[in-house]
């Protein structure tokens, strides 16, 4: 499939300042609340400062990528942006907004909202354009987060810690070096409604007479109403999300002839230390063998996740020419996917 040969050229982050983690709690948290806080292992999380939005990061991440490409950002043919929270306007299309701030006047601009997976699912996309349209040569793929923290609890809401930060990637067609190869997604929309903000769609306008501020609920909470207090229930789903990890990184190996043996690295979402032993066994790899320490030391970067840490192990040396790594992630709604790149 010629057609559909593309590798990376370059790639780019910019991240919010780092700050402790235990800064996230009040002087008044309990002793049970700053253990549970400790367990999921973070060192540090990335908050952008305020008046930054989502499409700040992810054009200042765009622009670093085609500059270290040294590529005319009027050249790019494609834009895919990936987010994992809201944009900063309704009625807006943020990857219209990036094109127009990175000067890629000429790219033909698509956004990608499928949450976490988003980053992961868009070098699909970027497959299937190229696949579809032959002119296009050079694509910018960028995922990023900034955490809306009117609705959600960076430390409370989800399993991880969130942090804002963006990751981009230029992708140009027959290139040779970190090449594209596959990529799988499983979607199961029983669990869409896990992962929901209850107010500000149109089953349930925004109401400025509300008493209570509009906010994701605590995961826990959620879960629980969820599934109806059926802690079995509960579990059963914490196994089909290990199940479907492997699953879906299995499948994507066996698109391209080989075995999750084969793979020199899992690149996974920033999820905690805890979350990242449970996929090691899972898949039978060595948590070594895996993004861990990467993830605890910059927080949950949501779409932006698997372009970051594949950044970071290129330059720290721990990727070689020949190595296939899978970048795995999930995302609300719900979405496996993996993505292989060989170096």
């Amino acid at each position: 499939m010629s057609g559909l040969d593309f590798g990376v050229l370059s790639t780019a982050h910019v991240l919010g300042r780092p700050l402790p983690v235990d800064g996230l709690l009040g002087p008044d948290a309990s002793e049970a609340a700053r253990r549970a806080l400790d367990a999921r292992g973070y060192r540090r999380y990335h908050r952008a400062g305020d008046g930054t939005g989502v499409t700040d990061l992810a054009a200042e991440a765009a622009t670093r990528a085609i500059e270290k490409a040294g590529l005319e950002p009027g050249r790019i043919d494609l834009l895919v942006v990936a987010l994992t929270d809201v944009a900063e306007h309704l009625y807006w299309d943020a990857a219209a907004a990036v094109q127009a701030r990175i000067g890629a006047h000429r790219a033909e601009a698509i956004l990608i909202g499928q949450a976490c997976s988003s980053g992961v699912v868009a070098f699909d996309t970027v497959a299937g354009r190229f696949a579809t349209h032959p002119a296009y040569r050079t694509a910018v793929l960028v995922g990023a987060n900034r955490v809306c923290e009117a609705y959600w609890d960076r430390a409370d809401a989800g399993t991880s810690v969130s942090s804002d930060g963006a990751a981009a990637a230029v992708l140009v067609r027959d290139h040779p070096r970190l090449r594209w190869r596959a990529t799988e997604v499983i979607t199961d929309g029983r669990y869409a409604d896990l992962m929901r903000l209850s107010s500000g769609g149109t089953a349930r306008p925004f109401d400025p007479d509300e008493r209570h501020r509009p906010t994701v609920g605590r995961l826990t909470d959620r879960a629980a109403e969820f599934f109806g207090g059926d802690g079995r229930a509960a579990l059963r789903f914490a196994a089909t999300v290990r199940a479907r990890h492997r699953t879906v990184v299995e499948r994507a190996c066996a698109r391209i002839g080989i075995t999750t043996d084969d793979l020199a690295r899992v690149i996974y979402l920033h999820d905690t230390g805890p979350a990242f032993t449970e996929l090691a066994a899972e898949l039978g790899i060595p948590v070594e063998l895996t993004n861990r320490d990467l993830a605890l030391d910059a927080g949950h970067l949501g779409a932006a996740d698997p372009l970051y840490s594949l950044e970071q192990h290129l330059s720290r040396g721990e990727l070689v020419a020949g190595d296939t790594v899978a970048l795995l992630s999930i995302g609300t709604g719900m979405h496996w996917a993996c993505t292989l790149i060989t170096v």
